[in-house]
Parts: C-alpha cells; structure tokens; sequence
C-alpha cells in the first residue's frame, strides 16, 4: 500500500504554501525509500511555483536537492541499504534503455527523463519534490552522500553542486586555466569552491564590491564589480572559462571580451530574454559561448566524491518550516538575492496538515 506523509504545498501560482499530506507509492522492487533530512531551495523551485516557465501543474510540491537516509528498500534493490546516506537531485526516472541513458547522460533521455517535481512519472502520476518528509525513487536515481559532507550542506550539491561541477570539468577548470564566475549566489559560489579545488585560479564577477570578502573566502583570488569600467577593460582577454550563474539579462558581448583565444562563455542561468551576441565577436579569438545542464546520475556522484575529498559542501542557511510562510518569506530573499548561499529546508520541521 501506498504511504502518506508530510509535505510543504502550493495549491496555485499566487498561493502561500500550506501543509499537506501526500502518498509516496509502494515499493517497486527497484525501489529506495528514503527518509528526507533536508531540501534545498533552488531558484528552479521559484520560477515554478511562480509559473514563472509556463505549464506548472497544481498543486506542487517542489524541491530536487534532497538529502536524507534510506528507511526501507525493493526485493530488487542491490546498491543500497536501510541507513544509507543518500541523496536524489533533479531527475527520478529515465528509460534506461537510449543511446543517452546507456552513456550516461540521463538528463537527455530519448524517452524523456522525468524530473523530481513539476513531471509525470511513467505510470502517468504527478512527480511531487524533496519539500516532504520522504520520497520513493528507483535506485537508479538516487545518489550515495560520502562521510565528510554533513546532509545539510550535502542537499544543494545535487542541484547547485552538479551545475556548477558539469561545465567545470566539461571545459578543463584546473592548474593553469584561469576561470572567472559569474555572480555569488547559489549556484556561482559553489562554482568559486569547485573550480578553486580543482586547482584553477579564479575571480568572481558582481555588480558591486560587497561580496568581495565573502567570494575570496570561497576560494577566489580576484573580485571585479561589473560596475567598475576600468575594471572590466582590464581584464579582457584574462580568462579560459566564464561561468555565468545568473539569470538576468546580462551583455554577453561585454563577458565574450573577458576570454582569451578559444575560451568559451558557459551559461547555467536562464534569463528572461534571448541573448544577442555579433559573430564576429566569436569569430575573432575562437571563443565559444555554450550553455550547461545538470550532470548525468555518474557524474553527479563524482561531483559529490570530489566533494568529499576536497571537504566542499555548500554555505547554508537552515530553515524551520513550522511556520510555512518562512518559505515564502525565504522565496523572496533568494529572488532579491539576500541569502548566503543556499537555504536549507530542515523537513523535520514540516508540519502535520
């Protein structure tokens, strides 16, 4: 039989959230049943809720940066065991079966992946997120969180962690290159943490100096408010890689100017409006401008073991949610970019509905 259990709901795009309760399905044989520890609130959560991307079904639990322990698993299941450390990040099914799939690439399925939330599972139910107490997730999906990583700081990683990390290592972040992030925020200061382990030197890039300390904290050597002409102009043709992680409407032309010879632009943000960029501006000096997704199910477990080697997890702020308009209060202060670096949902604190 099917199991209830807590949950953080919004009913409509202009609603409150409000407790719930949801059933999480029976095992599967290939099933995890995980006891959720922590989500975190991605900006992806926002713009859904929102209906800011268009085709949000309500109501809608959101949430896929989830870190809790396994309670109960399928005859099937070989990977793992009740007390495991786990996580589940924005996918909970692919095929299994297409070309993308077998290379590891789940996030391209042929068939179509479903995501943690806002997606029909292939039976044809609604998939609902990590704002919840537990969650069922076929094993091939769900994620071993190493020692070394508190399940706090371990939620963001399967979200902000493997955006950042994919294009990183996609684009040769490392001793020599030099690797310029843009914006410090939930996303960008995970890719200061990652590309400085990786050994890259690297410099952030905001609107103004006030995270400057925090930003070389995280690792970066060089701080440029994009304010600052001057210093903008100094550093064109500086970098290998720019990581832009924000989701505003920004001068692609004015970050293409930053790269040196073959460098390329990655965007991991979705801003509003489309970009407009000359080919000349490509053309000359071989750059690239590129976009980057999350990571495929290998790869986001080799996101989390670097992670665990290099003592890396993300800069929270736990939330209680016995009060649920905390959460739409924490929605607010992430779109106004207030919280350093990621909010935390401690689920324990989810109330009965």
């Amino acid at each position: 039989m099917p199991t209830t259990t807590n949950a953080l709901s919004v009913p409509a795009a202009s609603a409150p959230f409000e407790a719930v309760q949801i059933e999480r399905r029976d095992l599967r044989d290939d099933d995890v049943r995980i006891d959720i520890a922590f989500a975190g609130i991605c900006h992806s959560d926002i713009h859904t809720v929102r209906d800011e991307w268009g085709a949000a079904h309500y109501p809608i639990v959101t949430g896929h940066e989830i870190a809790g322990t396994v309670s109960a698993v399928g005859d099937g299941v070989t990977k793992f065991a009740v007390g495991d450390r786990v996580g589940v990040g924005c996918l909970v099914d692919s095929c299994a079966e297409c070309e993308n799939c077998k290379n590891g690439q789940e996030q391209f399925c042929l068939k179509g992946s479903v995501g943690t939330y806002n997606a029909r599972n292939y039976d044809g139910e609604w998939a609902a997120g990590g704002y919840s107490q537990q969650i069922v997730v076929t094993e091939r999906m769900v994620l071993r969180v190493p020692e070394g990583i508190e399940l706090d700081e371990a939620a963001p990683l399967l979200c902000a962690g493997i955006t950042s990390y994919s294009p990183l290592k996609r684009w040769g972040a490392g001793p020599g290159r030099k690797v310029a992030v843009v914006g410090v925020g939930g996303l960008g200061h995970m890719g200061v943490k990652l590309a400085a382990a990786m050994g890259a030197e690297v410099t952030t890039l905001s609107r103004s100096a006030d995270k400057a300390d925090d930003a070389k904290a995280l690792g970066a050597t060089t701080h440029i408010a994009t304010s600052d002409r001057a210093a903008m102009r100094e550093a064109r043709g500086s970098f290998d890689l720019v990581l832009n992680t924000v989701s505003a409407d920004l001068d692609m032309e004015a970050y293409l100017r930053l790269l040196r010879p073959n460098g390329a632009l990655v965007n991991v943000g979705l801003p509003p409006s489309n970009f407009s960029v000359k080919p000349g501006s490509l053309i000359i000096g071989n750059k690239s401008l590129s976009g980057s997704n999350i990571g495929g199910i290998d790869e986001t477990q080799e996101m989390l073991d670097f992670c665990a080697e290099h003592g890396i997890g993300a800069t929270i702020e736990r939330l209680d949610a016995s009060d649920t308009t905390t959460i739409d209060a924490a929605y607010d202060e992430v779109v106004a970019g207030k919280v350093r670096y990621r909010y935390v949902i401690d689920t324990a604190t989810i109330p009965s509905a």
